[in-house]
This record gives structure tokens, sequence and C-alpha cells, in this order.
């Protein structure tokens, strides 16, 4: 099928997917009070519980479903994860007790896999000379996603209650499950094949050490994400003082990175089409990493906020490259278990993330995390510049 056809169908689709988790995810603490009758002493407790049962099943099931996706197909695979999703949105839209909750959200982590799929099938479909372009344009996607969610969300929760929201996000994954259907055709090396089962059973992440260590780096990006994730709303909170404003303030400063994130991520796609994935990366990881340890500094809220504009500039071009160098680096045949893989490393990053952050926090202070984010991202930066030559046999 036409690269261009394929690109603007899952671009809707991923706008559609993002958007549905984040107008939900930011809010389930009120869901739990409001509507599942949690006491405010307890719901911190519940809330981490929903959170992390997802992200645990996930985290198991990804590498599952992408070496199913390179035998049965990577569209059968997509449509699996949309349909499933949508009926776990559903779900958590009629349950009533916070129990419950968690067995929808362990539901949601089995059906899983959506994202990593339409990555393999665009990497497939994309020619070489677009692979950055289609990335960037998927990443920023995700990103403006993230934003119009939590937005959308939050007026939904004001006016017609959290049920609503989960009504309509699944419909939203129905949708996609339908445009998926109907406009998404199977990539022609998925089809199964004696050699392709070959290939894909005897893949090892010992014999591809680009892939282990993008995997590995993968785990350190998702976990920085996190970590500062939680104590957002706090920080904000501290830097401006008493504010009856104080969750919409919060909100908009972190919606700035994803502003910036979701302008310049296609950005990077095209730099690092030109100049090489592993330098695009290097930069990324490098940029991002100085503007986190500046985002430490500032001591106003205005300042603050303008360096959290900063880091989405930078942040947004890690992972269109590291997702590009890990296409380049791997066969059509094995893609589905490669993305299958990434996504697993990522659940991995979030799950360690709040948990190291709230230990930062606690020890040595909130800016601190930022300091550590920082050099984090530095660190990697270094270890990639190591192995240029790898990076270089592969092509990249």
């Amino acid at each position: 099928m036409n690269w261009k056809t394929c690109l603007a169908v899952l671009t809707c689709n991923i706008l559609f997917m993002a958007a549905s988790y984040t107008m939900i995810m930011p809010f389930l603490p009120v869901y739990l009070t409001s509507e599942l009758d949690v006491q405010a002493a307890d719901v911190h407790l519940w809330s981490g519980a929903v959170f992390s049962s997802s992200f645990l099943i996930s985290a198991v099931m990804a590498p599952i479903w992408g070496k199913m996706a390179d035998t049965k197909g990577k569209r059968l695979m997509a449509l699996r994860a949309s349909f499933l999703l949508a009926v776990s949105y559903f779900l958590g839209g009629i349950v009533t007790t916070p129990l419950q909750l968690i067995f929808v959200r362990m539901f949601q982590g089995f059906a899983s896999g959506l994202w990593p799929m339409e990555l393999a099938i665009m990497t497939i479909y994309a020619p070489p000379q677009k692979l950055g372009l289609c990335l960037g344009i998927m990443q920023g996607t995700l990103t403006a996603g993230s934003i119009v969610g939590p937005l959308f969300g939050g007026v939904l929760a004001g006016i017609f209650g959290m049920r609503v929201s989960f009504y309509l996000a699944a419909i939203a994954l129905f949708i996609n499950f339908l445009l998926l259907f109907f406009f998404i055709s199977e990539p022609p090396h998925a089809v199964i094949s004696e050699e392709t089962r070959n290939e894909t059973e005897s893949f090892s992440l010992r014999k591809a050490p680009v892939v282990r260590d993008m995997l590995f780096f993968a785990v350190f990006v998702q976990m920085v994400i996190f970590l500062v994730q939680p104590v957002m709303a706090t920080y904000v909170e501290e830097l401006a003082g008493h504010s009856d404003n104080i969750v919409l303030t919060a909100g908009l400063v972190f919606s700035l990175s994803g502003f910036s994130g979701a302008v310049t991520a296609p950005l990077w796609g095209r730099f690092g089409q030109r100049k090489g994935f592993y330098t695009s990366l290097i930069a990324a990881l490098t940029t991002a990493g100085i503007a986190f340890v500046m985002q430490s500094l500032p001591r106003t809220l205005y300042l603050f906020a303008a360096a959290q504009f900063t880091v989405g500039l930078f942040f947004s071009g890690i992972n269109p490259s590291i997702n590009a160098i890990l296409a380049k680096t791997t066969t059509d045949n094995t893609k589905g278990h490669i993305f299958g893989l990434l996504f697993s490393a990522q659940q991995i990053g979030a799950v360690i993330g709040p948990i190291l952050g709230a230990a930062i926090a606690t020890w040595l202070g909130m800016r601190y995390i930022y300091i550590a984010c920082g050099c984090i991202l530095i660190a990697i930066s270094i270890i990639v510049r190591r192995h240029k030559s790898d990076l270089h046999s592969a092509g990249i």
C-alpha cells in the first residue's frame, strides 16, 4: 500500500490512542474518590496499584505479542490490541469498586501493544529516505495526543463525570480498529513461511548488540519521563506558592514540553535522516540532559516553565532516533518482536521511574530529580558515542 496513506491512517490512529489514554489516566484519583467511594486517605495507595498493575502485565505480554506479530501478522496484532483496548475502556466505565478497576487495568495491560505494532508497520512501508520523517511525525502525534487528552478529559470530567471519558475512549479505540481493518494492509514481509519462522526464532539479543543497547537505553529514557511526572504538580505548587488553580497551572506547565516536542519531533526525524540517526540520538540526549540540569536552577514559576518548554525541544528527538536505529538494524520479519521488546523496556522504565523519583524527592529534594534526569541522559549520550563504530557498521 502507499506509504503516505499508511502514515495518514496511523497518525490519526495514534492521536486517538494517546488522547484516549491521557484524558483518563491523570484523573484516576478523582475517579476513585468521586465514583468508586475510595477515602481520600487511601487514594494514593489505590492510585499506585491501579497504575502499576497495567505496566507490569504489559511488560510481560509485549514481547509475546510482538513475536506473534512476526508469524501471525502485524496488522492482526494491531487489530487485536485496538479492539481489546476498546473493550477495556468500556469496562473501566462500568466498574463499581477500586478492585474491579485494578482488574480492568490488568486486562488493559494484557491488551496493550498497539503503539509498537504501528511502529513496526510504518517502518516496513516507509521508504528508507523517509523513515526519519515518518517516525518523527508519529512521535510528534503521540506527544500532541498526550497534550489534547488531559485538557479534553478535564473538561469532560467537570461537566459529565469520569465515566463518560471512559466511554468516549472506548469509541475512539473502536474507530481505530475500523481504520486499521479497512485502510491498512498486512505488510508483505509478514507472510508466514518456514524461512520467516526460523529467522524469528533464531533471533538473539546476544547477537544484536546495537538492538540490545537501544532497548537498554529505552528503559532509562522512559524512567526519566516518569521520574518527573509524579512530582511536577507538587514542584509547580512550591514555585507558585498558594494558588486556587494549582491543578490547571501544573497541567499548563507540564504541557509546554509537549507543545514544543510535537513541533520539533518531525524536525529531529529529518535531521537524523540527513546526518545519521546515531548523530541525532547523541545530540538529543546531550542537549536534553543539559536542559534538564538547567531546569533545576529556576526559583520562579515563569523561568521553570520556560525551561520545561526548552526540554521538550530536545527530548523529542530521542525516541524517534531510537526507533529508527531499531528499524534499520532489524529485518521486517523481526520488527514485531523488536518493537514489542521496546515497549516492554519502556514499561519497565515506567515502573522504576516513580519509585526512584519519590526516593530522590524524599531524601534530597525535588529539584535534584531534574539533575538526576539530566545526568542519566548525558551518561547515555556518552555511551552512544563509544558505540559509534557499531552503529556505523550497521549503516546508521
